[in-house]
């Protein structure tokens, strides 16, 4: 008795195709978590300049006597990131307040909105905040990019 035409993968073909299928899993994911890698460093690079745009735009403001008064020691930089978000009292306005960020951005590495600062008196490496204003932002993660530099260098 002869068999009808079977219908089917066999053995063979079902390793061959699952080998292959293998083969094209290992190369897609390490391109998934470079993708990934370069996605958060965008959104950090972004999120450093938004903070520093709106530090810088605050000193700016303070040195043409728009907002005030200065706190004795500050430089004309905000005291804390809070003061960007909250705002600062501008001159000869009642109660118009001016206010630089809508609220601190994530930083992306660490997955929170704590930052690293620095004021105008701390090394420029330094990892410890000094208190007095904050002159510069970075983030707190101790991982490096793939040229060897670390994110908090930034």
């Amino acid at each position: 008795m002869k068999r009808r035409r079977q219908r089917g993968l066999t053995l063979i073909e079902l390793i061959v195709s699952f080998t292959i299928l293998l083969i094209l899993a290992t190369m897609a994911v390490p391109l998934a978590r470079y993708k990934v890698q370069r996605n958060r460093e965008r959104d950090l690079l972004y999120a450093l300049r938004e903070i520093h745009a709106a530090i810088d735009k605050f000193k700016d403001d303070m040195d043409a006597g728009k907002i005030g008064p200065p706190k004795l020691d500050s430089d004309n930089y905000p005291e804390s990131l809070d003061q960007l978000v909250e705002g600062v009292k501008a001159v000869g306005a009642v109660d118009k307040k001016v206010k630089y960020l809508r609220r601190i951005p994530k930083d992306p590495m660490t997955n929170s909105k704590e930052w690293g600062m620095r004021s105008t008196r701390d090394d420029p490496k330094a990892q410890a905040w000094g208190g007095q204003n904050v002159f510069s932002v970075y983030t707190k993660s101790m991982n490096k990019a793939k040229d060897g530099t670390p994110y908090s260098e930034w």
